[in-house]
Formats: structure tokens, sequence, C-alpha cells
């Protein structure tokens, strides 16, 4: 649970990324709708694999998703992270946004989704559109949690997010989605990260 090349590795507020740089050393551009270039297009080649696989689900069923936002590097993150900090502080900033080395965009096994449209991008009303819908309903069969869910921001550390998706694998995720269990942290038996120490 701490091997950045793991598709179990928890990064949360507890839990730093080790090393803090870490850049995956297997990065692709899954053959899905982008709506993001460079490095933000990249996932893992298995997240990619998986996410090809996600988004043609989704696309069968009428529910257009696109890749908002894949891959982030440290040093892309500490630019996002700063860019919080300097216009909100540090205290809303780490609501919202990682600290570099914190990030599970940095992985490779997480990304945005978004609907094509641009509709209630990164907002909460994103919730409401048909990729936020389908991906809550179904991700799960190919892998994938919505990683910080409604009402669990205690335990995560983030307010409800229902574009970050990440692959944890068909097993761990249908497990989770059978037994009702929202989080990693609980998954996988950690404390809570609501803050960092």
């Amino acid at each position: 649970m701490s091997d950045p090349a793991s598709q179990w590795v928890i990064v949360n507020k507890h839990r730093p990324l080790t090393p803090l740089q870490f850049v995956p050393p297997d990065l692709v551009q899954p053959r899905v709708q982008l709506a993001v270039s460079g490095e933000a297009s990249l996932l893992n080649s298995t997240t990619a694999a998986a996410a090809e696989k996600l988004f043609a689900a989704a696309a069968s069923e009428g529910a257009t998703m696109t890749l908002a936002s894949g891959y982030r590097s440290f040093q892309t993150q500490t630019a996002t992270y700063n860019g919080y900090v300097s216009t909100r502080g540090q205290a809303s900033a780490d609501t919202a946004s990682a600290r570099p080395g914190f990030s599970e965009h940095q992985t490779g096994w997480a990304f945005d989704i978004g609907d094509g449209g641009g509709a209630c991008s990164f907002e909460p009303c994103f919730a409401d559109q048909p990729a936020a819908v389908w991906a809550k309903a179904n991700a799960f069969k190919y892998g994938f949690v919505v990683r910080y869910p409604w009402m669990l921001n205690e335990i995560t550390g983030y307010y409800y997010e229902p574009w970050h998706l990440r692959f944890v694998g068909v097993e761990a995720a249908t497990d989770m989605a059978k037994r009702g269990i929202g989080t990693l942290e609980e998954y996988f038996g950690l404390e809570a990260a609501p803050g960092y120490p």
C-alpha cells in the first residue's frame, strides 16, 4: 500500500508518495476522448487500458466521457498547489488541492473525467451529469472507484469529487461496491486522513 507501482497504493494526507518525486515508468496516452494535452493526457499503462474499456462502455450506453486530467508530475502539482495557496491561503488550499507528493494524480492510477461539453467541470453539480452518474453506477465493473465520495471527507481529506476516478482493479472495486465500502482507507483498514499531521 506504499509502493507507488502497486494499484493498491494509498496516497492521502497521512501517506505521501515514496519517493516524493515518483514518476510512473510506463506512462501512455489512452485511446479515449481527451479534453487535455501534454502530461495531463497520460496514465500508467494498466490504468490506460482499463480507461479505454470504461470510456467505450459509457459511450455505448449514451454517456460521453472525456479525460479531463490524468498524470500530474511533482513539479506540476507544486505549481498547482502553490497557486491555490497564493489565492486562498494554505488552510483553504489544503481542502481543494493535494500538497506536492501527496496527489493520486502523480501515481498514474487516477484521473478526472469530464462530460465532453464542459458542463459543471470540477464543480459539485458535475455529480448530476450523465458521465458522473454512469461512472458512479458502473465504474467498478472496469476496476475504478470514485475516490472521494459524498460526505466522506472526514476520512479521505477531500470533499466530494464525482469526477476523480481511481483504478484499484476489478476485484477490489467490485468487492467495495458489493460491501458498500466508500473509501480505500476503510477498505484497507487504514486510519482516516482528514488533514495533514
